[in-house]
C-alpha cells in the first residue's frame, strides 16, 4: 500500500513511523515511554499471540505478531534516541547468533533430527556460558508456571532430574499430602510453601509429558470459562437468580455444561 512515508510492507517504513511518532512533533504517549514503562506491554502482547495460536486464527496471528513486532521497534528507537544501540544492531546480534547456534546450516557440523538440533543447540549456548557465574537466568516478568518448567530443563542438564514420570507423579501426591498436613495445623505460611511445592512438582510432571503447563492450564481456563457461562445462560433461561442457587442444583448445572462442552 502506497503512503507518504514509504511502502508500508517495508520495514523500513515501520521503523520510520515510530521514530516520528517519538520524534518532536509526534505522539505525546509515545514520546513519554522507556524501556521500564513499556516492559507489561511485551509480555502482554506475547500473551495475546499464544492466545491466537491456541484458537488457530491466522488473522489474530498476524496482527499479534505486529503487536509483538511494534514492541521490538519501539525499544530498539527508544534506545537509538539514548544512543545505546539500533534497531540494525539489534538485527545484527540476532543474525550472529542464528549462525552460531545453527553450525549444521551454515558450518560443518551435522544434525539428523529435530533432538540433534536440540542438543548442539544447547551445548554451543552452555559455552557461550562456560565463563559465567552459575544462574538459571530466567526473566524476573517469566510467568511462575513457565519459570518453574524452565528450572527444571535447566537442571536436567546436570543430571538432577528423575528418569521417568512415576517418582514425578509421587512426588505430587507426597506434596499433597504435606499441603493437607499444614491446613489441618491451620499453618498459613507453611501452606503457601506447601501449596508452591505442589505447582513446582505438577510443572515437572508437565514437562516429563512434554507438554507445555502454560499452553495448558490456558485452555482449561478457557474451558471453565465456556462451562460456567453455560451454566448461567441455561439458569437466565429459567429465570433463576444464579447466585441464589443452592449447592446441589448449581452441581447439577455443571453437570449439564460439562456434557455439552
Amino acid at each position: 500500500m502506497s503512503h507518504p512515508i514509504g511502502n508500508l510492507r517495508e520495514f523500513q517504513s515501520l521503523v520510520k513511523i515510530i521514530e516520528t511518532l517519538r520524534g518532536p512533533q509526534g505522539c505525546p504517549w509515545d514520546k513519554q515511554q522507556t524501556h521500564s514503562s513499556l516492559t507489561r506491554f511485551a509480555i502482554e502482547e506475547a500473551h495475546e499471540l499464544a492466545e491466537a495460536i491456541d484458537h488457530a486464527q491466522s488473522q489474530a496471528i498476524k496482527e499479534e505478531l505486529g503487536d509483538l513486532l511494534l514492541q521490538v521497534v519501539l525499544h530498539a528507537e527508544i534506545a537509538r534516541q539514548e544512543n545505546t544501540f539500533t534497531i540494525e544492531d539489534v538485527i545484527e546480534t540476532l543474525s550472529e547468533k542464528m549462525l552460531r547456534r545453527h553450525p549444521h546450516v551454515f558450518g560443518n557440523a551435522s544434525a539428523g533430527s529435530a533432538e540433534d538440533v536440540k542438543k548442539n543447540w544447547e551445548s554451543i549456548k552452555q559455552k557461550e556460558k562456560d565463563d559465567k557465574e552459575f544462574s538459571f537466568g530466567l526473566p524476573s516478568h517469566l510467568p511462575a508456571l513457565i519459570a518453574s518448567f524452565k528450572i527444571g530443563e535447566k537442571t536436567k542438564k546436570y543430571n538432577f532430574d528423575w528418569s521417568e514420570i512415576t517418582p514425578v507423579l509421587e512426588k505430587v501426591e507426597e506434596e499433597l499430602s504435606e499441603l493437607r498436613e499444614a491446613i489441618q495445623n491451620q499453618d498459613r505460611e507453611n501452606m503457601q510453601e506447601e501449596l508452591g511445592d505442589i505447582l513446582f512438582s505438577v510443572a515437572q510432571v508437565a514437562r516429563h509429558l512434554d507438554i507445555d503447563p502454560e499452553q495448558a492450564l490456558r485452555k482449561t481456563n478457557k474451558k471453565f470459562e465456556t462451562r460456567f457461562q453455560k451454566m448461567v445462560d441455561w439458569a437466565r433461561m429459567q429465570n433463576l437468580d444464579f447466585k441464589s442457587l443452592s449447592p446441589e442444583k448449581l452441581e447439577e448445572l455443571w453437570v449439564i455444561a460439562k456434557a455439552k462442552n
